[in-house]
């Protein structure tokens, strides 16, 4: 798959995974399936689900350390701009071969464009938060959380 080819999956994505309501219990449950998944594969993540600034759910798993808090911070502080997935910006900047500074005028210490963060959308409201795991490559952050969210989605 092309990077453009990867964008247009990704906005769509964006346009798919979007919820009517968002509730503490909501952040709860795609958490700790997030956290179950991570726990059955050992994989070394943190979890961090916000919702208009305040955090509903927070996990860190064997393996994971502070560093993967700071990856949070930065990649959610990119979506809660950009009202885009992180990763999305990730292909976005790759294909324009620009970093986030010369893009944006976004200090990288700040603004993470890598993989992980996703939106919480609520339909016909736009961006009120974000679903983001940080300690793998990635493509495979950004995938932790899709599944999750298209999971509860669908039930």
């Amino acid at each position: 798959m092309t990077n453009n080819e990867l964008l247009k999956e990704l906005l769509n994505q964006e346009k798919e995974l979007q919820f009517e309501t968002f509730s503490m219990e909501t952040a709860h449950l795609i958490g700790l399936s997030i956290m179950n998944t991570g726990k059955t594969a050992n994989l070394p993540i943190t979890i961090d689900i916000t919702r208009h600034g305040q955090q509903l759910f927070h996990v860190a798993l064997e393996g994971s350390s502070h560093d993967n808090d700071c990856w949070i911070k930065r990649k959610s502080n990119l979506v809660n701009r950009v009202s885009h997935s992180s990763y999305y910006m990730s292909i976005l900047l790759s294909i324009k071969g620009k970093t986030i500074e010369e893009s944006l005028l976004l200090k990288e210490s700040d603004y993470a464009p890598h993989g992980g963060s996703f939106p919480i959308i609520i339909k016909d409201t736009g961006v009120i938060g974000t679903i983001t795991v940080s300690g793998l490559a990635s493509a495979d952050d950004h995938k932790l959380v899709v599944d999750a969210i298209r999971d509860f989605l669908s039930k």
